[in-house]
């Protein structure tokens, strides 16, 4: 089964079209690139992926389960990292992955277990204890993801999760949710960031609201020009 179909989505604020008959899919275990500009309607089509807005036009199924009439199965298969940090600074990290286990119904026991899993795993476990105000932002996005995985989702949707980190915390976090897949997570990466595009990703370019391009990263540009053709569809090349 897909993991998340996209089908006609369209939304808007007021007058204002901010996605118009967006298509996509995620594929089980793919890392699937959402590629686009700031302002390309990425953050508002993650948001209505996770609920927190109602679509005014198309579906969003999550394993099979519709947002709109399945609600709680749909999400309950999803982790998130979205773009504004969401820690709470002045609670500890494990705290703060307490909390979040407690909204997923997990007992405290395996909660505890599964957050020393998880922020062991991105190099943060020994700053367990330590409150989140401390931590420098590259950390602090590695606690985010180990709260999204806290729960074993099937899915992750992940917006702008590098934004501010340096080559290295980038590096770290991409290379980290790629061994995921491989594991069978399913992943949604929102990012303006070439970098941190493949050639075997799938990828769908956003720009404008419009899906511009989807297919295999590597067959966006027939010269391996992944920046020129980027720019071209965007209209931002000279």
């Amino acid at each position: 089964m897909t993991a998340l179909v996209i089908d006609n989505l369209s939304h808007g604020f007021g007058a204002r079209q901010v996605l118009s008959d967006v298509d996509l899919s995620v594929d089980p275990g793919s890392l699937t690139v959402l590629l686009g500009l700031n302002g390309a309607g990425k953050t508002t089509l993650v948001s209505l992926v996770t609920g927190l807005y109602n679509a005014r036009q198309g579906d969003i199924r999550i394993f099979g389960h519709s947002i709109r009439r399945d609600r709680l199965p749909a999400l309950a298969s999803l982790g998130v990292v979205f773009q504004m940090p969401t820690l709470d600074l002045d609670l500890t990290v494990d705290q703060n992955m307490a909390y979040h286990g407690s909204l997923h119904g997990l007992s405290r026991k395996e909660a505890q277990e599964r957050a020393a899993e998880e922020l062991e795993r991105l190099g943060v476990g020994d700053r367990r204890y330590e409150k989140v105000r401390s931590l420098s932002g590259g950390l602090r996005r590695r606690v985010e993801i180990a709260r999204a995985l806290l729960h074993h989702p099937k899915i992750l949707i992940v917006d702008e999760a590098t934004a501010g980190l340096d080559v290295a915390g980038r590096q770290l976090l991409l290379t980290h949710v790629r061994s995921l897949c491989r594991e069978g997570l399913s992943v949604l990466w929102a990012t303006h960031t070439l970098e941190e595009v493949e050639p075997d990703d799938p990828l769908v370019m956003l720009h404008e609201g419009n899906v511009r391009w989807r297919g295999k990263a590597r067959d966006l540009a027939a010269d391996g020009d992944l920046e020129a053709a980027f720019l071209r569809l965007t209209g931002r090349s000279s």
